[in-house]
């Protein structure tokens, strides 16, 4: 919403050099107007495209079937101390990282298709884009992975 805010601001500030009497004067605040455009514009598709890709699922393939996959993944997320948001046995898991009071955690869905484990973690919608946030959804998949990969080893 910022990159569209400051978007909206540079195509006013382009429209409003049209009335500025002298000409050096409207040349310089157009092209200042097209360059926070241009900018504007590409760091907000560097986030869209930065968090869309966050979205994909991780596939973590195994020899174990759902139900095991799904009781080591539970244990994982009880141990870490995640909120359980929703639970479907053998299919589905949703669980929310713990934050702090300032920061109500990352998001973590897990779903389990035959032998393979499909992982996701966002940042939490309310909160919107965040680097350290992003840190930790890598972080939190990782876990996921290692615990399925670790049921399987036994």
């Amino acid at each position: 919403m910022i990159c569209v805010y400051l978007a909206a601001l540079c195509a006013i500030l382009i429209v409003t050099s049209a009335f500025l009497t002298r000409m050096q004067d409207a040349v310089a605040v157009t092209a200042a107007g097209l360059f926070g455009l241009l900018l504007s514009g590409g760091l907000g598709f560097a986030f869209w495209w930065s968090q869309r890709r966050d979205l994909l699922y991780l596939l973590v393939p195994t020899s174990s079937d759902p139900r095991t996959n799904f009781q080591a993944v539970r244990a994982a997320v009880h141990d870490a101390g995640w909120l359980i948001l929703r639970e479907d046995p053998a299919r589905r898991l949703e669980a929310q990282a713990i934050g702090s009071s300032m920061n109500p955690g990352e998001r973590v869905a897990v779903q389990f298709r035959d032998n393979d484990v499909l992982i996701a973690s966002i940042c939490d919608p309310s909160v919107g884009f965040s680097l350290v946030g992003r840190r930790r959804c890598r972080e939190h998949r990782e876990l996921v992975r290692r615990a399925v990969l670790s049921a399987r080893q036994e």
